[in-house]
């Protein structure tokens, strides 16, 4: 008998629940010492959105307000029904603030339509010119004039989607928003969830989009949207009988969910993507922002480090603070986050920001307190210490090359030698190289840090590694995988993995799964995926010239890693990674229109010589 299972929540549900997690007696200070308004708070074009407001109910002195704009719902609903908690922490919850949540345009029992990542107009010349940034500022507007006992002052949070709300307020420029912090924030939706470097995001999305869309139309309702039934626990069995993404319609969705089709119909970077792209926007920002993230955020890595990057760039007389942790996807809002799978932290690393960073952030401007905190605090892994920057990258990490030899070996001298070396495999859609090392049903968010002996005994996927390290490196920055390669087809996938394998001696710690080993253990570090068609342009797609060897270059996000003495840096490439990623048919074509019967297997070459070198490039510390 198939076990039946609810969709897995993946993507960006986590930010559901974008306060930290609530117990009882939280619940029960709530109800004691605040008092829940409802209202529909009027827009500039007549549309009303829903507002839950939580006022305390100690009227002797003026609060600012904290808000949380979001797309996923601002329940419980009714004046007399109450959240288990307030706020970012617990920490806000005890100290005074007005609370603030509001279903965004268009979702929940907010009035209008909604939109994927409203696009941003940068001129609004009639009150129906509206977006994020108008509605926030309209928002903030109400609220100053019509909520008793507020101080004037407004700060904005929120984690993935309501961080990318929250980047969105930004750009409401409104002279009350004093502090903003978006978290996990999608910044570019076809670099962010749904696509990386082209490569659709199959395992995260499909799920997803059911219980996203809880209406098309414009009337408010509290109707939740559906949730697939999918007849087993094994993501990998569940997409490989599904076979081509567009099946999904075919067998699933029969056409009913505008926004997945908006992703199939969009799989170039095309004018619809470039309109979600909110780091265009980002300039005259005057209020301090704080952009946090996670080191193994698997859903929005790219939009904390960008967001962090682009406002930094554009505004550089703003105070921009910038913190990445070892988390995951809004892991540092509960928790103590002292470990991920078999690997361990070293100890709490979520309490220390909730306290040191986060609330002493909005204290100092929402309340004026003190604040003693460095533009970036970065927690390095490998060696689990907290480190601190003016910028980032820091401006001592050197560029060097990581150069992939043959034989197997990763140095990071150059190759030498006249012959034209490589490597090769066959690379074939109908067994593809599995994400994870298990069975599982979503995106696995351990996938981050996992164990990839699995995926070395592939002989699908080649591996590269130093000699044992006689010194610590620190990688710190982004990474960019530059490949020399050839194939026997017009498309293929690449994926690199930056590991770090640990010595022999590494002894299991309190986390060590049963039956898992640290000995030898081979964690991911870093992880990215490119279709090979995009290489040139994600606008313009371009095919291979088989048999012709030709460069693929693209961004691996940044670390802040130690490979420490003893330890070896290992690089893996492969070219399917399922079902993380779709599958490519590995011919030139769009592949979300692809029958079944269009995947073909085919022959990849990577090439390791001086002519034709192949590497990373990183920046390093030592």
């Amino acid at each position: 008998m198939k076990r039946i299972l609810l969709f897995a929540f993946s993507f960006t549900l986590l930010a559901f629940c974008s306060n930290a997690q609530p117990n009882n007696s939280d619940a029960e200070y709530v109800k004691a010492n605040y008092t829940k308004y409802e209202y529909q708070i009027p827009m500039r074009d007549g549309k009303k959105l829903f507002t839950s407001v939580y006022v305390p109910k100690d009227q002797s002195k003026k609060y600012p307000i904290m808000m949380d704009r979001t797309p996923y719902s601002v329940a419980p609903y009714g004046a007399d029904r109450y959240k288990g908690s307030l706020g970012p922490s617990s920490l806000f919850l005890h100290d005074g603030f007005i609370f603030v949540y509001q279903d965004v345009r268009g979702r929940w029992m907010s009035e209008g339509t909604f939109e994927e990542m409203t696009p941003e107009k940068e001129v609004h010349k009639t009150k129906n010119d509206v977006d994020e940034g108008t509605d926030t500022y309209d928002t903030i507007d109400w609220l100053i004039k019509n909520i008793k006992n507020n101080n004037g002052k407004v700060g904005v949070w929120g984690i993935s989607y309501p961080g990318f709300f929250t980047t969105a307020s930004l750009l409401s420029r409104h002279p009350a928003l004093a502090a903003a912090s978006p978290q996990a924030p999608m910044a570019d939706l076809y670099r962010d969830d749904a696509f990386h470097n082209g490569a659709f995001m199959l395992a995260a999305n499909f799920g997803f989009y059911p219980f996203f869309t809880n209406r098309q139309d414009d009337k408010p309702t509290q109707r939740q949207g559906g949730r697939l039934n999918y007849g087993t626990a094994d993501g990998y069995e569940f997409y490989m009988n599904m076979g081509a993404v567009k099946n999904s319609n075919d067998k699933y969705y029969k056409d009913t969910i505008r926004l997945w089709n908006e992703m199939l119909d969009h799989p170039d970077y095309d004018q619809h993507w470039k309109d979600r792209n909110v780091l265009y926007h980002l300039h005259d920002i005057k209020t301090p922002t704080l952009v946090t993230g996670g080191w193994y955020d698997a859903e929005d890595l790219y939009g904390a480090i960008n967001t962090y990057k682009t406002l930094k760039k554009e505004n550089p007389n703003t105070p921009i603070y910038f913190t990445m942790g070892p988390w995951v996807h809004g892991g540092w809002s509960r928790g103590d986050g002292d470990h991920l799978g078999d690997v361990d932290f070293g100890g709490p690393t979520g309490p220390f920001y909730r306290d040191k960073i986060e609330f002493a952030f909005f204290s100092h401007y929402l309340k004026g307190t003190e604040l003693d905190l460095k533009p970036v605090s970065a927690f390095e892994t490998g060696v689990n210490q907290w480190k601190t920057y003016n910028t980032w990258p820091p401006k001592e990490a050197e560029d060097k090359n990581l150069y992939l030899l043959p034989g197997g070996k990763l140095s990071f001298d150059a190759p030498a030698g006249d012959k034209d070396t490589f490597d090769e495999y066959t690379s074939d859609p109908d067994k593809p190289v599995p994400f994870i090392d298990g069975i599982d049903l979503g995106m696995k968010r351990e996938y981050m840090v996992g164990d990839q002996r699995f995926a070395a005994r592939r002989p699908d996927v080649l591996t590269y590694q130093t000699d044992v390290l006689d010194h610590d490196i620190t990688l710190a920055g982004n990474i960019w995988a530059n490949l020399k390669v050839a194939i026997t087809g017009t498309d293929a996938d690449w994926v690199v993995k930056v590991i770090d394998v640990y010595p022999d001696s590494a002894k299991n710690n309190k986390f060590t799964a049963k039956g898992t080993y640290m000995s030898n253990y081979e964690q991911m570090v870093r992880s990215e995926a490119m279709r090979g068609k995009f290489r040139n342009d994600f606008g313009k797609p371009e095919a291979f010239v088989p048999g012709q060897v030709t460069p693929v270059n693209f961004e691996l996000q940044d670390v802040l890693h130690t490979f420490k003495k003893g330890h070896r840096i290992m690089v893996q490439v492969q070219s399917t990674w399922f079902p993380l990623i779709d599958r490519n048919t590995q011919q030139f074509q769009d592949i979300m229109k692809a029958k079944d019967t269009d995947f073909k297997k085919e022959t990849h070459k990577v090439y390791t010589s001086k002519e034709h070198p192949s590497y990373l490039k990183v920046r390093v510390m030592e």
